[in-house]
């Protein structure tokens, strides 16, 4: 991407909630950006538009977040998208959207903590040499969807790579278990979600082979810690046409 004078201008829809006015401040701090439209329930998209906006942060909820996304491909703007919800027909339609657009790109990320990407990754790579595997997220009970979407995308990523080694089911010999004990079955993986007032993101996934255990954990404590993986989101979507996926492909 070539070197630019000016800022990029932001646009951050859910610009009230707790992340999107976390976003918004971190976007006002960057020096290379400018918040130029701040927008919320009661509010009409088109104010980023008019706004001037280049890139559109959308922080709101799965049930509004596609008409978002769809109007803002549409009016030509590039978009980051934190909000939740993303299942796998969902993710083809944006990429449909965008064949439309070539010169547009989306970014779709799970988590924008760079730690949490990180877990995910080690996550896959360590799921070849383990027999057995589940996986805990934790969060506050305001969050509207279960499990989340970076157990979601984990649990996928787990999946694939145990099919690359060859590996069978996952060892359970449970026959009786009240409904729900052993968690969601997401590809083959055990999912077990947590929401207790007092958490704000948190994901473990355990392994098991013969005599020995491997945990790998991340903690989100503070929102503040998406902000950088948003802000890196915002810098490459421009030079990013397409769909992107995660911030595995933007971290270097």
């Amino acid at each position: 991407m070539a070197e630019r004078t000016n800022p990029i201008a932001v646009g951050v829809i859910g610009a009230q909630g707790k992340m999107g006015a976390q976003v918004c401040k971190a976007v006002d701090g960057a020096p290379d950006m400018e918040l130029v439209a701040m927008v919320d329930t009661g509010d009409g998209l088109f104010s980023a538009a008019d706004a001037g906006a280049e890139v559109v942060v959308d922080f709101t909820n799965p049930d509004v977040v596609m008409d978002n996304v769809h109007w803002c491909v549409e009016q030509g703007m590039n978009v980051v998208v934190g909000t939740s919800g993303f299942t796998p027909q969902r993710i083809e339609r944006v990429r449909g959207w965008l064949a439309h657009r070539p010169q547009q790109g989306v970014v779709i990320a799970p988590n924008f903590a760079v730690g949490a990407v990180l877990m995910m990754e080690f996550a896959a790579r360590a799921a070849r040499y383990f027999e057995s595997v589940e996986i805990v997220e934790q969060h506050h009970p305001a969050k509207l969807d279960a499990p989340s979407g970076t157990a979601l995308a984990t649990a996928a990523a787990i999946s694939a790579a145990r099919a690359d080694a060859g590996l069978g089911d996952v060892p359970d010999a449970t026959k009786e278990e009240l409904d729900g004990a052993r968690g969601a079955s997401v590809e083959g993986v055990r999912v077990h979600s947590v929401r207790a007032r007092g958490l704000v993101a948190h994901q473990e996934v355990i392994f098991g082979a013969l005599g020995e255990t491997l945990t790998l954990r991340h903690d989100s404590y503070d929102r503040v810690s998406f902000m950088p993986g948003v802000l890196l989101s915002i810098r490459q979507v421009l030079a990013r046409p397409g769909l992107t996926v995660g911030l595995n492909d933007l971290l270097v």
